[in-house]
């Protein structure tokens, strides 16, 4: 099972394999209180994309489609992800952004469902 947290929230033990999706490291978060197995920047939106949906929830709706696009170039991503999900019983993927709705973790989430 995929699920998705801020990586500023409190690990918890069902979080199981966490994986960091955001090109940027987080802000105020040290890599020893982050406790992420993996960093996936290059599965995260391109500057390009991240800059222009700039965390703008009118734009979510383009925002999903664009970057849906750019996955489609990144296939063996997808596939490592869906493989870390066979192999581990839960996983969770971290993002930083503040809206808890609209962020690339969601859009994601929902293309590898």
């Amino acid at each position: 099972m995929i699920g998705i947290k801020r990586i500023y929230d409190p690990i918890n033990e069902d979080d199981g394999y966490r994986i960091l999706v955001d090109r940027l490291w987080p802000r105020g978060v040290s890599k020893e209180r982050a406790k992420f197995d993996l960093w996936m920047k290059e599965i995260a939106p391109s500057d390009a994309l991240r800059k222009w949906f700039n965390h703008d929830s009118a734009k979510w709706d383009e925002f999903q489609l664009r970057y849906r696009e750019e996955l489609l170039e990144k296939k063996d991503l997808i596939a490592e992800l869906k493989r870390i999900e066979k192999e581990n019983k839960n996983v969770t993927l971290l993002y930083s952004a503040k809206d808890k709705e609209h962020n690339q973790a969601i859009a994601l989430l929902e293309i590898l469902a």
